[in-house]
């Protein structure tokens, strides 16, 4: 592997021998919403964004969430994944979600040999059942936003929010929220290293990151090792979603943008930075 990291999934499935203490409850109450938890054959992940199109709602996560593959297997046009169709458990759903589009799955359909697409093209797609809809809301809890989508990317030293909601950290939600800053861009535009306060952790995988401004920058997808340790990798949301969207992907969604006002001046960040 050139790639030097870790998908988070992967680090998740490495400890789920301890079934018992990274078992998360799913509640039948409450808004469903980026940031809860999804859990798919087993594995924990987090929501990032909510997307609508065809009649149907949608609850975005990372590919890798449902990956099949071992801890090293990181390239999403060779790794086995769980097929469409997989129930996923959804926090604050009555009933399971369905996997309906996953990047993995599609780049392999499409014989894609694009290697940067392939290391970061990371997202998946669960429907929503309709008895659920409408507890559905877009907005990003703490921060607020989305308010659009970003297609410029973000430069080295720019601000990045974002909203984790791993169960390792025993329900200490003060450590949801995340502020840090930009590393730059890479693979051609299809990640952006990034540095937060804290960094993402098993769990976190596939948390909603945004910009300064609130507009969806992408899925948390990795964990660095090198050259920038304790770094998260955030593959890139506008590429993710032009992929969907082509004839490789084959699907017609949209960025559902939240009905909170976006706002990362907020004293729990200020509180947690110091």
């Amino acid at each position: 592997m050139s790639r030097r990291s870790v998908l988070l999934a992967a680090l998740s499935a490495a400890t789920l021998g301890l079934s018992s203490f990274l078992a998360v409850p799913v509640s039948a109450a409450g808004a469903i919403h980026p940031g809860v938890m999804t859990i798919t054959g087993g594995g924990q992940c987090t929501a990032n964004f909510v997307f609508t199109g065809r009649g149907n709602t949608y609850l975005g996560q990372a590919a890798h969430c449902s990956g099949t593959g071992q801890a090293t297997e990181t390239d999403g046009c060779d790794t086995g994944s769980l097929p469409l169709g997989t129930p996923v458990e959804i926090q604050g759903a009555s009933r399971p979600g369905t996997l309906v589009y996953n990047s993995w799955l599609a780049m392999q359909a499409a014989s894609e040999t694009d290697p940067d697409a392939c290391a970061y093209n990371d997202l998946a797609l669960v429907k929503i059942d309709p008895a659920d809809v409408a507890k559905v809301s877009g907005s990003i809890p703490v921060l607020g936003g989305p308010t659009g989508l970003d297609r410029d990317g973000v430069a080295t030293g720019e601000q990045v929010f974002s909203y984790g909601n791993s169960s390792l950290r025993a329900g200490i939600t003060q450590l949801s929220p995340k502020q840090g800053i930009s590393l730059g861009t890479a693979g051609n535009g299809w990640t952006h290293p990034v540095y937060t306060v804290s960094p993402g952790i098993p769990g976190d995988s596939g948390s909603p990151f945004v910009n300064d401004q609130g507009q969806a920058l992408g899925v948390l997808s990795t964990l660095s090792i090198a050259p920038t340790p304790l770094s998260n990798n955030v593959s890139d949301l506008a590429k993710m979603l032009d992929y969907a969207n082509s004839s490789k992907g084959g699907q017609k969604v949209t960025l559902k943008r939240g009905r909170t006002a976006f706002d990362g001046n907020l004293p729990v960040l200020r509180g947690l930075l110091g």
